[in-house]
């Protein structure tokens, strides 16, 4: 049925694969042999090799990521196992730093590093054509943006109805933050913003409404940003959800008269902070204007609407529990609606895998090779920041607590949350498939425990939070179950009165 199978196994259905999509439309003549196939790490193996082999595939090209590796490993040996003929191609970053490389590099066929629009098309002509290239591991052809044929109207309408538009306007990135595979790149490039923004015209005619875009730098280039700001503000509509990550520490008053004018739940921003310290700052090559950047992000909290996605990463080299407890509060302090709470992984290729052996990073094997301790901060300590991360993404991220957090958090905030993270732990015995009203219940029993706090503060705060949840029931069943015992007696009691009347 095709000859070609673009594939990969995204993280949860809502995602869509811009990689696939950006190879496909550039494969010339092969996309008429050409189709996109895309899973879900949750999919069953025996599933997805099933549905690929009923495409009767000669060459299928998976792009590979840190996320999806292991589920890959897993349907490419079920398909070499049945059908060893087809010829398996792989690309992404997860297998584009070679000798550094994972396991399913020695299953498949060729393996395409960096670049893939022109090599892939090229390997696969080669391969169709009965030539059986000698390398097995080729070096990807970068081309210039002019050239690419950019890949937006391959998004379907189940696409656009049903999952997230990824969509940039610029590639690379001039900065050298030694913890991401951008530092490789030699600088940032745009895409001329004529045809660029025509592109998501049609997009946005054809019914996309929410735009993520995964350049690292939207805000690097001033006139270019507040062009793109301005075409999405002149398209508003309530149903418009544009995401940026953007520099922290750069926000000229151009942008500035720009962002007032996005309505509420219409702009959202990542922000990669990942340290105040700037001993660390200086050892991952990551300048960072500390004061700017503060500065940017109190002022996005008072005087526009969008949505901060603030990021902090722990495990850096250097890093220690006490300096990272220092980020945290700043960057709390500040007031963005989310702080999204990494572990250090190594990633493959990235500069700062050059620190493993003078600070004892010891890295878990398994992706997503998060760190697991280093010179000075124990296995202990970051078992205990993991699971503070997942409690703060379900309590302190979620926006359900709003009238309850700050009394959690008092004047320490890191240090408060993580005494009630322990207790939270040390009750549960887990940080997964906690209900939202467990959530009330555990907070209500664990905080005056760990926490210098007001029980009857606490409920109060609570109980307000509750009536925000449009949770059924009351709060008070919630927490007392002397409550739902005298409730029930007094049911009881009145169905008898009534019985004998």
């Amino acid at each position: 049925m095709s000859a070609v199978v673009l594939t990969t196994l995204n993280s949860r259905y809502i995602h869509s694969s811009f990689s696939l999509r950006y190879l496909y439309a550039n494969l010339g003549d092969l996309q008429q042999k050409t189709i996109i196939k895309e899973f879900t790490i949750h999919d069953r193996t025996v599933d997805m090799a099933e549905k690929l082999l009923q495409l009767s595939p000669q060459i299928i090209g998976f792009s590979v990521y840190i996320w999806n590796v292991v589920e890959t490993t897993a349907v490419i040996k079920l398909l070499k196992t049945i059908r060893p003929e087809i010829k398996i191609v792989l690309g992404g970053p997860e297998v584009s730093h070679i000798p550094d490389q994972p396991q399913v590099v020695d299953d498949v066929d060729y393996v395409i590093k960096g670049a893939g629009e022109l090599s892939f098309k090229q390997l696969c002509n080669q391969l169709l054509a009965g030539s059986t290239p000698q390398n097995k591991v080729i070096q990807g052809v970068s081309q210039s943006l002019e050239a690419l044929n950019m890949p937006y109207k391959y998004y379907s309408d189940e696409d656009i109805k049903n999952r997230i538009i990824y969509v940039e306007a610029s590639r690379g990135c001039p900065f050298k933050c030694e913890f991401c595979l951008s530092s490789l790149d030699k600088t940032s490039k745009t895409f001329t913003l004529d045809g660029f923004l025509k592109e998501m015209d049609r997009l946005y005619r054809k019914g996309a409404r929410n735009f993520k875009f995964i350049d690292r730098t939207f805000n690097l280039k001033t006139a270019h940003s507040t062009t793109i700001l301005q075409f999405f503000l002149d398209r508003m509509d309530p149903d418009l959800m544009v995401h940026f990550e953007v520099i922290p520490d750069r926000l000229p008053d151009s942008l500035k008269e720009l962002l007032v004018q996005f309505p509420a739940n219409s702009l959202q921003f990542e922000v990669g902070v990942q340290t105040f310290d700037p001993e660390v700052q200086g050892l991952i090559s990551r300048r960072q204007d500390n004061i700017q950047t503060k500065a940017n992000l109190k002022w996005l909290r008072q005087e526009t609407q969008a949505h901060i996605h603030a990021d902090l990463i722990f495990g850096l080299p250097g890093d220690t529990l006490d300096g990272f407890a220092d980020s945290f509060d700043q960057l709390y302090g500040l007031g963005p609606q989310e702080i999204q709470l990494g572990i250090l992984k190594r990633l493959r290729g990235a500069p700062i895998n050059r620190y493993t052996s003078a600070y004892q990073m010891k890295y878990s094997p398994s992706p997503p090779y998060a760190v697991l301790q280093t010179r000075d901060i124990s296995f202990e300590a970051l078992q205990r920041v993991s699971r503070f991360a997942r409690y703060w993404d379900i309590i302190g991220n979620q926006g359900r607590f709003k009238n309850t957090l700050p009394l959690l958090m008092g004047k320490s905030p890191f240090k408060n949350f993580l005494a009630f993270s322990d207790a939270l732990f040390t009750r549960e015995k887990s940080t997964w498939k906690i209900s939202l009203k467990r959530q009330f219940e555990l907070i209500f029993r664990i905080a005056p425990t760990c926490l210098d706090i007001n029980s009857e503060d606490l409920s109060a705060a609570l109980a307000v939070d509750f009536a925000r949840s449009k949770l059924k029931g009351s709060f008070e069943r919630v927490i007392n179950p002397a409550f739902k015992t005298n409730e029930k007696i007094s049911q009881t009691n009145a169905r008898q009165k009534r019985h004998l009347s």
